[in-house]
């Protein structure tokens, strides 16, 4: 009993000093003996803060493109995504196309933009392993580099099975480009005396954009191919975009 009211009396003194004390003196005061649970407080609120709004302001990626060597205007962008999400009809405030910009690949080592290639290919090949890439535009070069690695799908096999009647339009501007399914240039590394081989496929992976209307319309300079990552997610929808640019 003794204790009890020895503690209670500790406490009406402290409570009695706390209400004597100014505003800045009280923040203080609170600040030096509730440091640790004030600083936590903070911390799981921000989470939760966070949490909330990454849940209601993220977007659906419908469908996600990479621009490799190739860097439209403005309102080419805008036609490339959200033109795609209003001729959908979807509701943009939920919806995006994710469009990935500022890619360069070259092997030509005086190219004044080699440096960002290395750079380009790891953000390419993340993409890739993640599964996060459905659409890729892309200059000649950067159209062979994908088509020899085999990230491009077959479009001739993709469209009839999808859209036959789509296949019949486009068939004239599909573009055929070489895998390479393997070779010996690991071997050739090692000694310069071996003679490269490799055996590669033929078929169609990509599709010269020249004549489709919002790449005509936007005056660049040099062919701008289209091709479908093997492992896109999002096949179907990559399909109803290449109709879209088209029509």
């Amino acid at each position: 009993m003794h204790l009890s009211l020895k503690n209670s009396t500790g406490r009406n003194q402290e409570a009695q000093t706390f209400h004597e004390l100014d505003t800045k003196q009280k923040l203080q005061y609170i600040w030096d003996y509730h440091k640790l649970p004030i600083v936590i407080t903070c911390i799981v609120l921000y989470i939760a803060g966070y949490a909330l709004y990454t849940h209601y302001t993220q977007k659906n990626p419908v469908l996600s493109a990479t621009l490799v060597n190739f860097a439209p205007s403005e309102q080419l962008s805008d036609r490339l995504g959200q033109g795609f999400i209003d001729a959908e009809g979807l509701d943009s405030r939920k919806n995006e196309v994710r469009l990935y910009t500022g890619l360069y690949l070259t092997n030509d080592e005086n190219d004044p933009n080699h440096e960002y290639t290395y750079a380009s290919r790891m953000k390419i090949l993340g993409a890739l392993d993640s599964e996060a890439l459905d659409i890729v535009l892309m200059n000649k070069e950067a159209f062979d580099a994908f088509s020899q690695n085999g990230y491009l799908c077959n479009l001739k096999n993709l469209l009839l099975q999808a859209d036959p009647a789509l296949y019949e339009e486009l068939a004239p501007f599909l573009q055929t480009n070489t895998v390479i399914l393997e070779d010996n240039a690991l071997d050739l590394y090692f000694d310069d005396t071996v003679t490269y081989s490799a055996k590669t496929e033929e078929y169609p992976m990509g599709i010269d954009l020249t004549q489709f209307p919002c790449i005509r319309d936007a005056g660049l300079n040099g062919t701008i191919y289209l091709g479908v990552i093997t492992n896109s997610p999002h096949l179907s929808e990559a399909v109803s975009y290449i109709d879209y640019l088209w029509n």
